[in-house]
């Protein structure tokens, strides 16, 4: 098997103490998707980790467990006076840091800033832009921000690094796409073909879980990690990679701009529908100093949900353009085919099995116990808002 990864520099920066660009607040990376230049990199392998660790989604492993746990008292809420032009809560007004994603399994979360729907608690939610994936998951496990929406598996991995992380609840559900270029239309034709992915992400372990099912080898496929979606749909339309493992919108989107573009799986044929892809994680700092943050911010989500359940349309024309580079026609596709979901108790048994792949990649050494979820600061915002929740389409209970 080939691995491929984005860019020697971002290797060194990340294995560096993740130094070079510093995180940009409220600014968004899906307005960053333009295509870049690309450099070829043989990583030497360590197991089924490169060393280089550029590009990988996942640079943990590059640090020891000593550095990052020192690297996570980095992060801390920022605290404030009030608000200005907000009403002022019983308790002081807080501003939580986060990273997120580019799919629909961040839509709650990207309402509920759009709107800051946690205002009324004394909540601002902001954004940090990370330079790429990989950053944005190393953020939240060197404490560089409070909460992230991310894959399940990335949260994985940092927990089993010894990251101090749990997750509180979920973000989305469903949603990932494994698009072929036009002729490859059967298992057997993929191998010796380039996929498209970001490392020990769930964009990685569907096709590894879907290619094995189909009796095609992971090592018969070359595996190129990207550093953006935006360069995943860039690549695939250029010809330079043969599948995209993607999110929608943009699974969407490439099926309907390339002609003849196969979908290979959606998930669902073989996880079954609502199987988790995103959650919603927060530093165990957070949780201890202020956990009524992360209760606010979890009830602005569902309050979000709710919203994007009741008006896809209206909230469409709000997040296209900002928070998702596509047109207007693939949005509402991708919508209806990666669904918010913030009550993702009853998944907790997908969420902790399917590691069985991630420890076959290689990414993490064991299993992880459900103290790696805490679905209590969930519930308490539940019971804050039970006409909300009451009316969700898309919940657990």
């Amino acid at each position: 098997m080939i691995f491929e990864v984005a860019s020697p520099e971002l290797c060194s920066r990340l294995n560096n103490g993740f130094g070079g660009k510093p995180p940009q607040q409220d600014t968004l990376p899906l307005e960053r998707l333009q295509p870049a230049s690309r450099v070829r990199v043989n990583c030497k392998r360590r197991g089924f980790m490169c060393d280089c660790h550029g590009g990988l989604g996942l640079a943990i492993p590059a640090m020891n467990r000593r550095s990052l746990l020192q690297a996570s008292a980095l992060g801390t809420i920022t605290m404030a006076g009030g608000m200005m032009g907000l009403p002022r809560s019983a308790r002081a007004a807080a501003t939580v840091k986060a990273a997120h994603g580019d799919g629909f399994c961040n839509v709650a979360f990207f309402i509920a800033h759009a709107r800051q729907l946690a205002r009324d608690d004394g909540l601002t939610l902001q954004f940090v832009n990370s330079p790429s994936f990989a950053e944005q998951v190393t953020f939240l496990g060197t404490g560089q921000v409070d909460v992230s929406v991310l894959p399940y598996t990335n949260f994985m991995a940092l927990y089993d690094a010894g990251a101090p992380v749990t997750i509180v609840a979920g973000g989305g559900v469903q949603g990932i796409y494994l698009v072929a270029q036009p002729g490859l239309d059967m298992p057997a034709k993929l191998k010796g073909k380039t996929l498209g992915t970001f490392q020990n992400n769930t964009l990685e372990v569907l096709p590894y879980d879907w290619l094995k099912k189909n009796g095609v080898a992971y090592k018969d496929v070359t595996v190129r990690y990207m550093d953006s979606i935006g360069d995943m749909v860039a690549a695939f339309k250029a010809g330079s990679i043969d599948i995209a493992s993607t999110i929608e919108p943009y699974g969407s989107a490439l099926l309907s701009e390339v002609k003849g573009s196969v979908l290979l799986s959606d998930g669902v044929d073989i996880y079954g529908p609502q199987y988790t892809d995103c959650v919603l994680a927060a530093s165990n700092a957070l949780l201890a100093k202020d956990p009524k943050s992360v209760q606010a911010l979890i009830k602005a989500m569902l309050k979000a949900q709710l919203l994007w359940e009741q008006d896809r349309e209206g909230l469409l024309a709000e997040l296209v353009g900002t928070y998702y580079k596509t047109s207007l026609e693939n949005a509402r596709i991708g919508g209806k085919a990666q669904l918010a979901k913030v009550d993702q108790r009853a998944q907790t048994d997908f969420i902790l099995n399917r590691v069985d792949s991630v420890m076959a990649l290689g990414y993490i050494k064991k299993k992880p116990g459900k103290d790696a979820i805490d679905w209590s600061y969930l519930e308490a915002a539940i019971a804050e808002v039970p006409d909300v929740y009451a009316k969700l389409k898309y919940k657990s209970a």
